[in-house]
C-alpha cells in the first residue's frame, strides 16, 4: 500500500502540473480569432467595388468612383422621421422598424446588375447560418437608393430573398425583413446619415457604389459597419448582441465579447490578447484551487484507512 500511495501521489503531482496548463490552453483556444471576414472586394468593372478603407485615391481612378465609399458614423442617430414606401406600396416611417430590436440596414438598388445582388446574397448566406432569426431577435431593413424604383420591384426582391432562407426562418423574415423605396429627398438624408456615398453614371445608366451593411441599435443609432459582400455570422451575431445592449444572446456571447473587440478600421471583431491572458490566468487559478481541495480530500481519506488494509 505504501508503494501504491507513492504512485498515487506521483500521479497527483503530474495532474497538478498538467491540469492548469490544459485549462489555460483550452481557454486560449476558445478565444482564438475565427477566420476573418473577407476584405473589401476590388472592383470588377469601372462602376463596381468598394474604395479602400485607407490610403490616397489614385489619380487614375475613374471619375465615377472618386466620390464613392462608406464613411463610418458610429453612434450617430438615424433620421427616423423619413418617409418611405414598403414592398406593399404603403407609406411608412423609418422609425416604424425601430424601438424594440437591433436592425441590420442595407442600401442597394434592386435593378443593380452586379454588386447589390452580391450584397444581398452575402446577407442571406449569413442569415442562414446565424442562430438568431430575422424578425425574432432582430429586424432587417433594405432600402433602395434609386428613387426611380417601385414597390413592385421591392416586393419581387423580398420574395426572392426570403425564399432563400431555411423554412424555419421564412415566416419570421416575412414580418422582419423589409424592402423599401423612397423619393430623392428621403434617400439623400438617409445615405448622408450613414455615410454612404454613391454616383450615378449617365453613360451606363447605373450607380457606382460601395458594399457594406450596418447594424443599428433599437433606438436607431449606428453601432457597427461590416464591409464587403460576405459577412461573418460570428461578427454579425456579436454586433447584434452589442447593439441590443446584451438583451439577446447567451453567456457564451458575453465571454466572446470579452475576448473580441470591434475594430472600426476593418469592420471586424479581433481578439484582445490581454483579455485572453486574464481569462487564462483566472482559469488556471480556479483549476489550482479545485485541485488543492481534491488532493486534500483524497489525503484525508487515505489517512482514515486502517494500516495494511485496503479500501
Amino acid at each position: 500500500m505504501v508503494g501504491g500511495g507513492k504512485k498515487d501521489q506521483g500521479v497527483a503531482r503530474l495532474g497538478f502540473i498538467l491540469l492548469p496548463t490544459a485549462v489555460c490552453l483550452l481557454l486560449t483556444a476558445f478565444c482564438l480569432p475565427a477566420l476573418g471576414q473577407p476584405g473589401v472586394p476590388g472592383p470588377s468593372s469601372p462602376l463596381y467595388g468598394a474604395r479602400p478603407q485607407s490610403g490616397a485615391v489614385s489619380s487614375g481612378l475613374p471619375k465615377a468612383l472618386r466620390d464613392v465609399g462608406v464613411d463610418q458614423k458610429l453612434n450617430e442617430q438615424l433620421p427616423l422621421d423619413l418617409i418611405f414606401h414598403n414592398e406593399k406600396g404603403e407609406p411608412v416611417k423609418l422609425g416604424d422598424y425601430f424601438g424594440k430590436k437591433p436592425v441590420v440596414l442595407s442600401l442597394v438598388y434592386y435593378e443593380c446588375p452586379m454588386l447589390c445582388t452580391q450584397v444581398l446574397n452575402g446577407m442571406v448566406s449569413a442569415f442562414k447560418v446565424l442562430s438568431f432569426k430575422g424578425g425574432d431577435e432582430f429586424d432587417v431593413v433594405t432600402v433602395s437608393f434609386d428613387p426611380r424604383e417601385t414597390p413592385a420591384l421591392a416586393s419581387a426582391k423580398k420574395k426572392t430573398y426570403v425564399g432563400y432562407l431555411p423554412e424555419a426562418k421564412r415566416s419570421p423574415a416575412e414580418n422582419g425583413w423589409h424592402f423599401l423605396t423612397g423619393n430623392s429627398e428621403s434617400i439623400k438624408r438617409l445615405t448622408e446619415a450613414v455615410g454612404f456615398h454613391y454616383h450615378f453614371d449617365e453613360a451606363t445608366n447605373q450607380f457606382a457604389h460601395a458594399s457594406a451593411i450596418m447594424v443599428a441599435t433599437p433606438e436607431g443609432k449606428l453601432a457597427r459597419y461590416f464591409y464587403g459582400i460576405e459577412y461573418s455570422p460570428k461578427d454579425l451575431r456579436l454586433g447584434l448582441v452589442e447593439a441590443s445592449q446584451n438583451k439577446i444572446g447567451s453567456p457564451v456571447d458575453q465571454l466572446l465579447l470579452y475576448c473580441y473587440h470591434y475594430d472600426p478600421a476593418t469592420g471586424k471583431y479581433g481578439a484582445v490578447v490581454m483579455n485572453m491572458i486574464r481569462l487564462g490566468g483566472i482559469g488556471t487559478l480556479i483549476a489550482m484551487v479545485a485541485l488543492f481541495f481534491v488532493m486534500r480530500r483524497r489525503s484525508a481519506m487515505q489517512m482514515r484507512l486502517p494500516r495494511g488494509g485496503s479500501a
